[in-house]
């Protein structure tokens, strides 16, 4: 019975490392549990109106944090309960009948795991001499894998921002209605600019899936706001008689549909079409999709 409780730490363990690994490293960049926790606290949120969205994502990421910190700590007291207390030695002035054994397990599992080393219990019993310092190299990796997460997700974001502010900034230029008559090069190059920083904002979305639950209060620089505006651009951008203009537009429009499928699948968007899943983006992140200008398309043709 005593191992039991051994191999279902062991287990524990490995689970969160597995999270930490296919969140961190692996391509997908998305664990299950750390999507779940996620997913749970973007749910939550939503209860508490546009105040509570725009606390989603750093929320989320705390408890995604958390989701590892707690399966290495629970996974480790249970390796260590099975041993408490006569596989460790206390300090003169601590009775350790005086508390549960889980509690003791728990104790010596957060003070290994946060590498304070208070030394008033250690262990005597010589295979947890052996392994108990590996859960301080656990801990001081998942210190150093938090901090390299946060500084990934941000610069993300910030792109994702820059992105949203430069579509509307050429929402309030007009530029398309204007779009057809400026020179091919000109135009192609605006294009293929948005084409070239939405791609890069989706990649940044598949390796890091919790940016998804990080929204923004001003809609000129939301994304979920603004990206119709870049669609719109792009079907403009498809009527024109010059090849490379077209060309262009049909890149950038691929680029929007990829982003969209993409939006849905990984987020379960119960929404068929690229029109109706940038609604429902824009809904879930409290926005407004951007108003297109009817009169300035017509006055493009």
């Amino acid at each position: 019975m005593e191992w039991l409780w051994v191999v279902a730490g062991v287990v524990l363990i490995a689970l969160g490392l597995n999270e930490v690994f296919h969140t961190l490293l692996h391509p997908t960049g998305r664990g299950r549990l750390s999507h779940f926790a996620a997913s749970t606290t973007w749910n939550l949120s939503s209860r508490m109106g546009r105040r509570g969205r725009s606390l989603a994502g750093p929320l989320a990421a705390v408890a995604v944090i958390g989701s590892w910190a707690a399966l290495q700590l629970v996974g480790w007291s249970l390796v260590y309960l099975p041993f408490v207390p006569d596989g460790f030695s206390y300090g003169s002035d601590i009775r350790p009948e005086d508390y549960p054994a889980i509690v003791e397990a728990f104790y010596f599992s957060v003070v290994s795991m946060s590498t304070l080393g208070l030394g008033d219990v250690y262990p005597i019993e010589p295979w947890l001499r052996v392994f108990s310092p590996l859960q301080a190299l656990i801990g001081f990796a998942l210190l150093t894998a938090a901090v390299a997460w946060f500084l990934e997700l941000y610069p993300g974001l910030g792109r994702r921002r820059a992105l949203a502010l430069r579509l509307a900034l050429m929402g309030r230029a007009g530029t398309s209605g204007h779009l057809l008559d400026m020179e091919s090069a000109s135009s192609s190059g605006v294009l293929d600019s948005i084409t070239v920083a939405l791609a890069q904002a989706r990649v940044d979305l598949w390796q890091n899936a919790e940016t998804y639950h990080f929204t923004e209060e001003e809609p000129e620089t939301s994304l979920a706001a603004q990206l119709p505006y870049g669609l719109h651009l792009a079907r403009v951008a498809r009527r024109s008689s010059d090849r490379t203009v077209r060309n262009s537009g049909q890149m950038l429009e691929e680029a929007i549909d990829d982003f969209a499928d993409l939006v849905r699948n990984r987020f379960t968007l119960r929404v068929e079409g690229t029109d109706e899943i940038l609604r429902e983006y824009a809904r879930q992140h409290r926005q407004r999709p951007v108003e297109i200008d009817e009169s300035a398309e017509r006055a493009s043709d």
